[in-house]
């Protein structure tokens, strides 16, 4: 006959009584909830690193895209940018802070950093929601050619981006959407553009001042004149002929002024702004992969303001107090390091390299 011993352990364990890792069940799920995150994140970015380096030729810099700052007007490359997330990481220092001051049963101490933490999270996605608006809107206009690249207007003096109301030519016409009745292949178009090809064309012609600027990154200009490949010796001849700042390796080329008009009778729409169809700064896919990932990213960052003001409540209420511990404060403080880690990720890749 077969005798069966009970130790009392398995009760312990399936209970939830033992600790694996030293570490909560809630905390231990907390963290299996940020690693598959993580991983997500790991994907969307692989696949724009990958993506750039297809296109690394033409796709957009960053200090010539993010150039802008809430009242003022003008060229600040990444200054709004490095202010978000300033205010991110102090962010994260300050849910650091509530945390220790949980572990030392002080109250009052948590309600205050937990505060700071919830306005620096709300500033940061406010401030994600006015770049969104700022990047769909544009704020210059550009052109787009029958092969899909964007043709961007610049000061031949300063080489400072120059928008199509400088110089466009208003013409009188009759200008009206696009409707099914056009065509059998009906295609609903976005909003009229504040002007027509032929205006921005013959208001091009008559600024001598303007040039274009192509979405094409400059080769270094000496090492392909020393090539021995017939093909790097060509390109070399068509880069010193139709490029102004031939010299400017890593910049966005720069045409001559004869150069300019030749290349404007490829053009065939006015683009304003961007959008997950066309993309006055550059490549659409860029700003495909802008809006996903950067809207993901700030749907966590307002998830987590969230949950921050429902602990901060039940901090205020006592709730932990009367539990002996501030646990629930240590859970959401790991979901809110994540979330300022992973956009320092996001800050790399598409801000600084």
């Amino acid at each position: 006959m077969d005798t069966t011993v009970t130790t009392g352990s398995e009760e312990k364990v399936w209970g939830g009584g033992n600790r694996p890792l030293n570490a909560s069940y809630g905390k231990l799920m907390m963290w299996f909830f940020l690693v598959s995150d993580a991983l997500t994140f790991s994907g969307f970015l692989a696949s724009y690193g990958f993506s750039r380096f297809k296109f690394i030729e033409t796709w957009p810099i960053a200090d010539q895209v993010f150039t802008h700052v809430p009242f003022f007007h003008g060229n600040y490359p990444m200054i709004y940018v490095a202010f978000m997330t300033f205010i991110l990481i102090m962010s994260s220092v300050t849910m650091v802070l509530a945390v220790d001051a949980g572990h030392r049963m002080k109250k009052n101490a948590v309600i205050w950093y937990m505060f700071l933490t919830i306005i620096g999270g709300a500033i940061f996605v406010g401030s994600q929601a006015w770049e969104w608006a700022t990047f769909i809107k544009g704020d210059y206009g550009a052109m787009e050619t029958k092969g899909g690249r964007i043709l961007q207007f610049v000061n031949k003096d300063t080489g400072e981006r120059a928008a199509l109301a400088d110089f466009a030519k208003t013409m009188p016409s009759e200008r009206v959407d696009h409707e099914s009745k056009n065509g059998v292949w009906y295609y609903k178009e976005t909003a009229l553009p504040s002007f027509t090809v032929n205006e921005v064309v013959e208001g091009f012609k008559a600024n001598t001042n303007i040039v274009i600027r192509t979405e094409q990154i400059l080769p270094n200009i000496g090492i392909l004149k020393t090539s021995d490949n017939p093909k790097d010796l060509a390109k070399a001849a068509s880069l010193e002929k139709d490029v102004a700042n031939i010299d400017g390796e890593g910049e966005k080329a720069i045409l001559t002024r004869e150069a300019s008009l030749e290349k404007l009778n490829d053009a065939v729409q006015v683009v304003e702004g961007a959008n997950l169809i066309q993309n006055e700064y550059g490549s659409r896919l860029f700003a495909d992969f802008f809006f996903f990932i950067t809207g993901f990213h700030g749907f966590h960052v307002f998830s987590g303001v969230l949950i921050n003001i429902i602990i901060f409540f039940n901090v205020i209420l006592g709730t932990y107090e009367r539990r002996g511990h501030y646990e629930m404060v240590e859970k959401v403080g790991l979901y809110w390091h994540f979330v300022d880690l992973v956009w320092v990720f996001v800050f790399t890749f598409f801000y600084l390299v």
